[in-house]
Order: C-alpha cells, then sequence, then structure tokens
C-alpha cells in the first residue's frame, strides 16, 4: 500500500478497506488527508456553505440498567436522584425551544426496565398533540433493543409503532465502537455491535432517517475504529432506494471526567486536536455514500471544529440548548445561535440553519437569544 494509490481510489469514489483507512491515518501527512477529505466534501457539497441546527437535548428519564463505564449521568433504579420527566416539563422545555428557534427535540435516555412501548407510543402522541410541528428525533438502538427486548417484539415492529406515534428520525446514539469486545469492557448492558447495525436497517427500511456516531479514544484498536467505519458504510450501502437512510456521521471523542473508566480502570482521553482532524479526515474518505461529516465542536472545542470544515466536514451540528449526558464527563464548550454562525463565517463559510433531513430553514423572524442550560 501507498498514499497516493489509496488517494486516487478514494477520489475515484472507491470503497477502501478497513486497513486502508488505517493506513492512511498512520502514514499520510495531515495536509495531504485534509486536502483529499475536503475535495470529497466540495464534490458531495459544492457551495461554501456549513450547516447546523437548533434543538434540545431532552432526557425521558435518567434511570438505567446499562451500566456503561464512560456514563455519570444515569442513575440505578429506585436512586433519590431518579426522574421520569414530566407533561409539564416538557411543555416549558419545547415552548422556551420554539422561542429560540428550534423545532426539535432529541429525545433519550436510560435503559428503564419499567417504560416498555406504550410509554413512548403514548408520549410521542400526546407531544405531537401539544405541539403538531415539533420534530422528535429520539431515541437510538440501544434504546429500540432495550423496549424490544422488554415486549418480546422485533425491532421492525417496534419502529413502526414509534413511527406511526410520531417519531421523524433515529439518532446514531450508543454506536461507541461496534466492536463486541469492547461493549462487554465498557458497556456491556447495551445490545450488541450486531444488534445496533440490524436496529438500523430496520430504521432505513420502514422510511426512517437516522445518524450514525463514534464514541473513540478510550479501550479501542485502531482495527476497530476502521472497521466500525466500515461496518456503517455496509449498512448504507444496503437501504432502500429513495432512502436517505444515515444522513451524517459524528465522531468524538471519549469525554473522561469522573468517569468509571478513568476512576478505576485508569483510561483516559488523550485524543489530540490533530489526531482528531485526522480521523475526521479519514472518515470523509471511507464514507462516500454518508452526505454529511459533523465536526463535534461539543468535544473537540470551536478551534479544531473550524479546522475541520477544510478536512472534510460539512456540518457543524447544533447548538443544543440543553445537554446532559457528554457535558456531565467534561465536556466545557457552549454553543449560541450567533456564535455558532460566527464561528462558522471566521472559518470561511457562509452559515446556513437546517432540520435533520438537512434541508435548509429560513432563520425565525423572530427569535430569542439562548441562554445554554447546562
Amino acid at each position: 500500500m501507498n498514499t497516493a494509490a489509496l488517494f486516487k481510489k478514494a477520489l475515484a469514489a472507491d470503497f477502501l478497506t478497513a486497513e486502508e483507512g488505517q493506513f492512511l491515518f498512520l502514514n499520510a501527512p495531515t495536509a495531504e488527508l485534509m486536502d483529499v477529505a475536503h475535495t470529497i466534501r466540495m464534490r458531495l457539497h459544492p457551495e461554501r456553505i456549513v450547516t447546523w441546527i437548533i434543538d434540545r437535548n431532552v432526557n425521558t428519564t435518567n434511570v438505567c440498567i446499562a451500566n456503561c463505564k464512560f456514563c455519570n449521568f444515569y442513575r440505578i433504579p429506585g436512586h433519590a436522584e431518579a426522574y421520569i420527566t414530566t407533561i409539564e416539563q416538557y411543555k416549558t422545555k419545547i415552548e422556551e425551544t420554539f422561542r429560540y428557534g428550534g423545532e426539535q427535540l432529541l429525545l433519550q435516555g436510560g435503559h428503564h426496565p419499567d417504560l416498555g412501548l406504550s410509554f413512548y407510543v403514548d408520549l410521542f402522541r400526546e407531544l405531537k398533540r401539544l405541539y403538531p410541528t415539533l420534530k422528535l428525533h429520539s431515541l437510538g438502538p440501544p434504546e429500540i433493543a432495550h423496549i424490544a427486548k422488554l415486549e418480546g417484539k422485533s425491532h421492525t415492529e417496534v419502529l413502526l409503532a414509534l413511527k406511526e406515534a410520531g417519531l421523524d428520525s433515529l439518532p446514531g446514539a450508543g454506536a461507541e465502537i461496534l466492536s463486541d469486545r469492547v461493549r462487554r469492557l465498557i458497556s456491556k448492558g447495551k445490545c450488541s455491535g450486531r444488534e445496533w447495525l440490524d436496529v438500523m436497517r430496520a430504521a432505513h427500511q420502514v422510511g426512517l432517517t437516522t445518524s450514525a456516531t463514534m464514541m473513540f479514544g478510550h479501550i479501542e484498536t485502531l482495527e476497530e475504529r476502521f472497521q466500525h467505519i466500515v461496518a456503517l458504510r455496509e449498512v448504507q450501502s444496503e437501504k432502500p432506494d429513495g432512502a436517505k437512510g444515515f444522513v451524517s456521521f459524528i465522531p468524538w471523542p471519549f469525554q473522561d471526567e469522573g468517569t468509571l473508566l478513568s476512576r478505576i480502570k485508569g483510561v483516559n482521553n488523550n485524543v489530540t486536536g490533530e489526531e482528531y482532524i485526522r480521523m475526521l479526515a479519514v472518515s470523509r474518505i471511507l464514507l462516500p455514500n454518508i452526505p454529511n461529516i459533523q465536526a463535534s465542536w461539543l468535544t473537540v472545542g470551536k478551534e479544531i471544529a473550524q479546522l475541520c470544515l477544510h478536512g472534510g466536514a460539512n456540518d457543524f451540528g447544533s447548538i443544543m440548548i440543553e445537554e446532559n449526558v457528554v457535558s456531565v464527563a467534561g465536556a466545557p464548550h457552549r454553543f449560541t445561535s450567533n456564535g455558532i454562525q460566527q464561528a462558522i463565517r471566521e472559518a470561511g463559510y457562509q452559515p446556513r440553519l437546517r432540520n435533520q433531513q438537512f434541508e435548509y430553514r429560513e432563520m425565525p423572524a423572530t427569535m430569542e437569544q439562548q441562554v445554554i442550560n447546562y
């Protein structure tokens, strides 16, 4: 293998193998990786536009039996701090989100042992009854798999019921690294890597748009990172004609502050800014069939995320009016609508507000400037 031949293959829109992606990551100069990734990005998105979204991460519950070793958010059943969000609390958060120009909730929570399909169906129906224009980008493959196990139903049956109740799209949450070796060590109570991918296959079959993620920089090997990315590409290749499937991929580094992985296992996030840029660039090169790559400003900060806009990323993600999971593991960065647009302009691009389908939205005629609630 040599980098020039692999770059030529990538620029011809051929799929690189996981081994070839790893070779580029280890051997190609950063400037060349960024240049090739940027060329592919500009083919997919020729205008000098970077998209962003206004939404809010709201948690249905913090009760969880998955016991992930990187999570400081969850509480065990019966804990004094355990909660299930009430309709009145949703109303307050949704109405505030609307005032701030948002139209979507990223609605997620823990693996609650007592909340089955009827709970989520009733919740989604009630939220859509109260707020018909609200978009629900909600749950994730581990939660779908958990609900399916509780109910003795298939992934498809659960997804169809949730879609009928108002689910608009499925986040790529809980992917971590799609290696069962890794998952047994850091998130034993969640679904396997294969089941995560199977939920996404089912979501694409029923017409739900999804996103994909990768949390790296903990106990995974380089081989496992690139196998993860190629597995996503394979699922995307299987989507039905006319389906969007994965509309975006978001890689982000493990946040270690106060986590069991850090405190007990001594596993810390040592991902440098350059490593993140290289990882994102190789992701763009390996995923020609996933249209959008998002830079995770929440975990790497403004300056590194801006550099990623010249190395394969075309999306800056959400201002996240509220976010309670990654933040409690140490992610310190914050943006308002004005701030995220200014950051995109500073990087040399035109910011455009989007929805979850990556369609442009007009900026709301009137909107309050956000007060970030985390």
